[in-house]
C-alpha cells in the first residue's frame, strides 16, 4: 500500500520538499520524483481517510479508496497542469470514488461512521461520556437519512471545514446549488436530532415530572 511510514526514514531532501506547494510537488512527481509523491501522501492521507471513512462507514473500503486516489494522482502527474489547484482536484477524485462505491451499494444501509469517543478518565464524568456517545450515534443515524450528495456536502462543510465555494468547485456545481443543498441537509438533520432529544429518557422523565 502507498502509505508514508510514520516512524520511517527521513527523506534526504525533506526540507526542500516541505517548502514546495502541492502544485510544485505534482510537477516533481510528473518528473518521476517519488519522494515528492510521498510528501503529498503525508499531507493528505489522514484527512482523506477521514473523509472516505465518514462517507462509507467502512475502514478497509476507505483505505482502498484513498490508495486508488493516490495511484490516480501518480498516473496523472505527467499531464497535471500547475495552474489547477491540487487540493480541489484531489478532493474531487476521492469524492467521486466514494460516490462510485455508494452507487454500488444502492439499497444497502450506508450511514455515516462516527469515530468513538475516548473512554472517560478519572476526571471525566461517565454519565457525560455516555451522553456524548448517544449523541454521536444519533448524528450517525440522522446523517444516514440524507442522500449521498447531501451527506458528502455536510461532511466536507462540517468536518473538513470547506467553504461553499470550495465544495462547489470540487463538485462542479454552482455556489447557490451547494447552499440550497446544505440548507436542506441541515434542516433534515435538525428535525432528526429534535426527535432524538424528545425521545431521550431524561426528557421523558422531565415531561412526566412536569405533568406534560
Amino acid at each position: 500500500m502507498l502509505w508514508v511510514d510514520r516512524g520511517g526514514t527521513q527523506l534526504s531532501d525533506e526540507s526542500r520538499l516541505l517548502e514546495l506547494t502541492d502544485e510544485q510537488l505534482m510537477v516533481q512527481v510528473g518528473q518521476g520524483n517519488m519522494q515528492a509523491l510521498a510528501e503529498l501522501v503525508r499531507r493528505y492521507q489522514d484527512r482523506m481517510l477521514h473523509l472516505a471513512f465518514r462517507t462509507l462507514g467502512d475502514q478497509h473500503l476507505a483505505e482502498d479508496v484513498v490508495q486508488e486516489a493516490f495511484l490516480r494522482v501518480h498516473r496523472a502527474a505527467a499531464r497535471y497542469r500547475p495552474d489547477a489547484r491540487f487540493g480541489t482536484w484531489f478532493y474531487r477524485i476521492v469524492v467521486n470514488l466514494c460516490m462510485d462505491e455508494l452507487r454500488k451499494r444502492q439499497g444497502q444501509s450506508a450511514g455515516l461512521a462516527v469515530y468513538p469517543v475516548p473512554g472517560p478518565s478519572n476526571q471525566d464524568d461517565p454519565v457525560h461520556h455516555q451522553q456524548v456517545l448517544e449523541l454521536q450515534l444519533a448524528v450517525q443515524k440522522a446523517l444516514g437519512t440524507l442522500n449521498d450528495r447531501e451527506r458528502i456536502a455536510v461532511i466536507l462543510h462540517r468536518y473538513d471545514g470547506l467553504s461553499h465555494r470550495q465544495i462547489a468547485e470540487l463538485s462542479e456545481t454552482s455556489v447557490s446549488a451547494v447552499e440550497s443543498m446544505l440548507f436542506r441537509a441541515y434542516r433534515k438533520l435538525r428535525e432528526e436530532l429534535t426527535t432524538f432529544s424528545d425521545t431521550r429518557p431524561e426528557k421523558s422523565q422531565e415531561k412526566a415530572g412536569n405533568g406534560v
